[in-house]
């Protein structure tokens, strides 16, 4: 599975990024977010997806996993 750090980026930034990670890692990823509209935005997607997401929470950052 992908790693991807989109931390300081907003949208559609880390949506994008998720969708490139999960092209190349079709059995999941995990993203690291740090602003709410993302980790809202990148969840909805991973879900539109066909992923299990999971959420982390720690200092006012998100690590979010998207596993099929």
């Amino acid at each position: 599975m992908i790693e991807v750090d989109a931390r300081g980026l907003s949208c559609p930034e880390p949506v994008i990024m998720a969708k490139k990670a999960l092209k190349k890692s079709p059995e999941g990823i995990f993203i690291h977010v740090d602003n709410v509209a993302s980790k809202e935005n990148v969840s909805r997607y991973l879900e539109a997806m066909g992923c299990k997401v999971g959420l982390e929470e720690g200092n006012g950052e998100w690590l979010i996993s998207g596993r099929r």
